[in-house]
Order: structure tokens, then C-alpha cells, then sequence
């Protein structure tokens, strides 16, 4: 990770080696803590062995590396300010790297790798300054250590689904917005980056880098390097994500449709349930008090009939002559 070179990364590094351990090779010099000297050694010969990266000459400054025996040393000398989910940090203007020992979190990834991420950012800045925003930078060091995979496709996917695909210039604001953002503009950067290696596969950066550095112009470079204006870079970078992130966005987007649908409309459905459930209710009410006021009628009619018939004492008899009371 890229980290300004003002007040605040002047204070950088321990403030003492005393205790530590120094081991130098060629222009890198790695400092560590007695328990970290073979991964101090393993990273000073990862940069001796690989010293080159895409597009630019070799460096040529002195390198220090800090390896941070825990985390609560790395925090101290990566200084205040620095966010709390970076692995390692590059100081270009102190030609400084400080990252994470041997009691780093798996998070922190693969030490030589993060390493080269941040050399990387070391000899950009050695070539052309601080012309690079903070997403061709960060995508440029991405790109040089190999760092991408799946993680960071399903994390562009959810920021295309959410907030939809920045344009170039927005990038440089989700790096400080958090952890999750952060990989989103990581993984958005470097598809950038790759897209404007495409303008010449055979030399990649190389004369692209000479004119950005002639001219202090990123557009003026891409023109003379490539023949494409910043705006056909970024159009073409736009359409290709989209192609090669479309289908989980898209899933993703109906997803969050069905749940801005269900938050829309679902009130109104349950209020017409509601009502259903009510008037279903009252019919059934209805229908039992019909049926109770047709019993009753019916009960009625039967004690009416009954109650009507003469007794049998006064019955004609066969002969039809009334009987005597006895």
C-alpha cells in the first residue's frame, strides 16, 4: 500500500536498532527482530533475485525494509493514520517498506509478494514522481506482484451491483473508504491498468512512461505511447468490465431488486392479506349465524305442528260416536 511522504512518514520505522537485527544485499537492507532474521533473509533475496518490474528501468535507490516483529509494533512504526486492514506500507520518499513478520495474520498474504507490491511502488515513484493517481498506482503494483484472484472479482462484482462502475477518477476515493472498497478499487484498478498495457502488447509501458514523464500529462502519454485519448482508455476499460463482470453483477442486482421489491410492495400485501383474513373471517361468522337462524326456524316449525294437534280423548271414534267419560 502507497503511503504519503509528508510530516507524517518522516516518523516511519523504529526509532532505535537497538535489539534488532540489519541484513543488507545490494541496495536492499532488511531490519528485523532476532525471531524474524530467515524470512528478513528469505525477503532480501525474493528482491535481489527479481529487481525489475513492467515498463520501467532498473531501480537504482536504496531500499530499507522494516519487518515488524507483531502487530502492535507494526502499527507503531507504520505511524498514525495509516488504515488498520493494510498489510504493508511504501514510503517513497524515504525509500522505506514497513510490513508484517512471521506472527502476521493469514490476511496479510503471501510476505514476498506483498513485498514486490510495494517495491513496485517504490521504482514507479523512482521514475516518474507523483504524476500517478492512487488507482494506476496501486493497480500498476497489483499487477507487478501477481496479487489478484478470485476474492477480488466477487468483491468488483458487489461494488458494480452496489454502487455501479466508478468512473477512473472516483477510484482514488474508495481507497479510503473502507476495507471492503478498498479491495473493490483495487481489483478495478488493476483490470485499468491491464487495459492500457493492451494499447501495445510488445513494449507494454515502456515508451508509455517515457511521454507521461516527458509531458506531465497521463492523457499526452497515452496519445503519443498508444494513439488513444484517456477518455477512449477508460470507455474501453469500462465496457470490458462490465463483459467480464456482468453475470455475477447482474445476479447480484436482481437480488437486491427482489429485496427493494419486497420492502416496496410489501407492506401493501400485507395489508391486503389483512383484509382477506378479515373479511374471510366475517363470512364465516355470517355463515354460522345463517345456520344457527335456520336450525332455530326449523325447531320452531317442528314444536308448532305439535302443539296444534287435538288429544286423543277427544278424537272421534270408529263408529264416530264420542266416547262418555267414564
Amino acid at each position: 500500500m502507497l503511503w504519503g511522504a509528508g510530516t507524517v512518514a518522516a516518523a516511519q520505522g523504529p526509532p532505535s536498532l537497538a535489539g534488532l537485527v540489519v541484513h543488507e544485499s545490494g541496495r536492499f537492507s532488511a531490519v528485523s527482530a532476532p525471531g524474524d532474521e530467515k524470512l528478513a533473509r528469505s525477503l532480501l533475496a525474493a528482491a535481489a533475485r527479481d529487481d525489475s518490474f513492467p515498463g520501467l528501468p532498473r531501480s537504482r535507490g536504496l531500499v530499507q525494509i522494516f519487518v515488524a516483529p507483531d502487530t502492535r509494533t507494526f502499527r507503531r512504526w507504520r505511524g498514525a493514520g495509516a488504515p488498520e486492514w493494510g498489510a504493508a506500507l511504501a514510503y517513497p520518499a524515504l525509500g522505506r517498506i514497513v510490513m508484517q513478520g512471521r506472527l502476521a495474520p493469514s490476511s496479510a498474504g503471501d510476505p514476498v509478494r506483498v513485498l514486490r507490491h510495494e517495491l513496485a511502488h517504490l521504482a514507479l515513484h523512482e521514475r516518474l514522481g507523483d504524476l500517478p493517481p492512487r488507482w494506476f498506482d496501486e493497480g500498476y503494483a497489483t499487477l507487478a506482484a501477481g496479487e489478484m484472484d478470485g476474492d477480488g472479482v466477487i468483491t468488483t462484482n458487489l461494488a458494480l451491483a452496489l454502487r455501479g462502475l466508478p468512473r477512473l477518477s472516483e477510484l482514488d476515493g474508495l481507497f479510503v473508504e473502507g476495507e471492503d472498497r478498498a479491495h473493490a478499487a483495487y481489483a478495478l484498478s488493476v483490470r485499468a491498468v491491464e487495459e492500457i498495457a493492451r494499447g501495445d502488447p510488445e513494449r507494454g509501458f515502456s515508451l508509455f512512461f517515457g511521454y507521461w514523464k516527458e509531458t506531465g500529462s497521463f492523457d499526452l502519454g497515452l496519445r503519443r505511447a498508444y494513439g488513444e485519448t484517456a477518455e477512449a482508455v477508460e470507455a474501453r476499460w469500462r465496457l470490458r468490465t462490465r463483459l467480464r463482470y456482468g453475470a455475477l453483477a447482474m445476479l447480484t442486482d436482481a437480488t437486491l431488486g427482489s429485496l427493494v421489491l419486497l420492502l416496496l410492495l410489501g407492506p401493501l400485501w400485507w395489508q391486503r392479506r389483512a383484509r382477506d383474513t378479515d373479511r374471510m373471517e366475517r363470512l364465516r361468522r355470517a355463515d354460522a349465524e345463517q345456520e344457527r337462524q335456520e336450525r332455530e326456524s326449523m325447531l320452531s316449525e317442528v314444536l308448532g305442528l305439535g302443539a296444534g294437534t287435538p288429544p286423543e280423548v277427544n278424537a272421534p271414534s270408529s263408529t264416530g260416536v264420542a266416547k262418555e267419560p267414564e
